[in-house]
């Protein structure tokens, strides 16, 4: 199955001269392609070849792409070192603050957080673009990119398999309701004879009246049809689950369609007696599978 899941994490490094340069990649999920840059303003050259590469490989997905610059071997090599921004450090730490306390959490600033953000660490020298840092920014979000995809198909894999499981269980319920249906004939006659008794009782009545009363019956108690479209959008599933491309989508309204016919066979099963209530929890089953269904694609690409 080619499924691919929205959510991933990718991690890769290179080395440009005296710098060093890291690229992380994280994607949950979202409506369509979402993608976010946090990386020093040296890199802005950067960001439309990294637009491109992603939107060339990814389809949907909140995606946050992480630059970080290590002067680390350049430091080493002249004795030099960084210095931290107090100012702007004190500045951002009260902000953190107040927002924690405007939602009520109790979590505090950590170092980690605060040296991720631009500008807090101040290196002796500012960041050359050079064609051998270009190339290895370029290397790296290959070698990055790839990586998410890898995570992103093996995690859509899982997801995939329990899905494709669910489609066949709602076959499954779907042809078990098909075979209840035939026997809540005998139930169905008897409904339609206390109707069309309750309409002749003491008023005459036209026979194109009883012809019409016997039709709307007769629709609004047969699942023939629910069932087969049921069966149909299940088998539609499978085939999704092996196509190409993005399928997040394609799931979701077939899904939605689901999800609408075993509402209608839910409505129709009422008044039928014992096999009524049969096909009353044949339906709720299929219902909850195709529930959970939905909630798993919502994670696919």
């Amino acid at each position: 199955m080619r499924a691919r899941s929205m959510t991933g994490f990718a991690r890769a490094r290179r080395s440009a001269g005296a710098v060093d340069v890291e690229i992380n990649l994280k994607s949950v999920n979202h409506r369509g392609l979402d993608l976010h840059f946090h990386m020093p303003s040296a890199l802005d050259p950067f960001e439309p070849t990294a637009r491109a590469a992603l939107k060339q490989c990814l389809e949907r997905g909140h995606v946050q792409v992480n630059v970080l610059v290590d002067r680390g071997a350049e430091r080493g090599a002249n004795g030099t070192a960084g210095s931290v921004n107090i100012g702007l450090l004190e500045r951002w730490a009260d902000a953190f603050r107040e927002v924690a306390r405007v939602l009520g959490s109790s979590e505090q600033p950590g170092p980690e957080a605060a040296l991720r953000v631009p500008g807090i660490l101040e290196t002796d020298g500012r960041i050359e673009w050079t064609p051998e840092l270009e190339s290895a920014l370029n290397e790296c979000l290959a070698e990055a990119l790839n990586e998410l995809q890898a995570f992103r198909a093996r995690e859509g894999a899982v997801l995939a398999v329990e899905i494709a499981g669910r489609a066949r269980a709602v076959e499954d319920l779907a042809e078990r309701m098909s075979g209840l249906r035939e026997n809540a004939a005998a139930a169905f006659q008897q409904r339609l004879t206390a109707r069309l008794n309750e309409l002749l009782r003491g008023t005459a009545v036209e026979p194109q009246r009883l012809i019409q009363e016997a039709a709307i019956l007769a629709d609004r108690s047969d699942i023939s049809e629910e069932l087969i479209r049921l069966k149909t959008h299940a088998a539609q599933v499978l085939e999704v689950l092996h196509g190409e491309g993005g399928i997040g989508k394609k799931l979701d309204f077939l899904l939605q369609e689901m999800n609408r016919e075993s509402n209608t066979i839910l409505s129709k099963t009422g008044g039928l007696g014992d096999q009524g209530l049969k096909l009353t929890d044949l339906g709720l089953a299929a219902k909850a599978e195709i529930d959970k269904m939905r909630e798993q694609s919502l994670n696919l690409e």
